[in-house]
């Protein structure tokens, strides 16, 4: 399919977009999220046909200091129905990560899990008092594993007052 440059709104002088260029952008759109999706299929079966086992893993990030949060607790737990399901408690090493993956080796499941980071003990060991952190204390993090032969990475960028997320690489 070829592309080719589609004239915007507002080049229009009732700035309005004709029928037939609306029609051609939903086919554009269609074939290309066709496209990632077989793309998307592919890839997930060519990794399950090489025998990859999906793994789990973290790293945190102290945006406040600019250093990688060494020490700091992470509880991970799988939901099970409305209760979660303690699976592993480890510690961040000197490079903000963990020693080995949260989970690996065809422990990692389909299904719902929550990282616990524990900020406020964090904070609190850095400055050596315990108001360290006087806004956040746990941050959870709900996720759910859809692949279990896939690679998520769920990092945590934290100060005492903020944190952010997203699924890494």
């Amino acid at each position: 399919m070829q592309l080719r440059p589609m004239i915007c709104p507002s080049n229009h002088h009732d700035g309005v977009l004709p029928a037939r260029e609306v029609l051609e952008f939903k086919i554009i759109i269609k074939t290309v999220l066709k496209l990632m999706t077989r793309r998307g299929a592919r890839l997930a079966q060519s990794a399950r046909e090489r025998g990859a086992m999906g793994r789990l893993t973290t790293h945190v990030l102290d945006t406040a200091n600019g250093v990688p949060a060494r020490g700091m607790r992470i509880d991970l737990a799988r939901i099970d129905g409305e209760r979660a399901v303690a699976v592993k408690t480890v510690v961040t090493n000197h490079d903000g990560r963990t020693d080995a993956p949260m989970l690996a080796d065809g422990a990692l499941a389909a299904g719902t899990y929550v990282l616990t980071f524990h900020v406020r003990d964090y904070f609190a060991g850095r400055a050596g008092r315990d108001d360290a952190s006087p806004f956040l204390d746990q941050v959870p993090l709900r996720f759910v594993i859809a692949d279990a032969g896939a690679h998520y990475h769920v990092p945590l960028l934290v100060s005492p007052w903020s944190y952010s997320t997203y699924r890494g690489s």
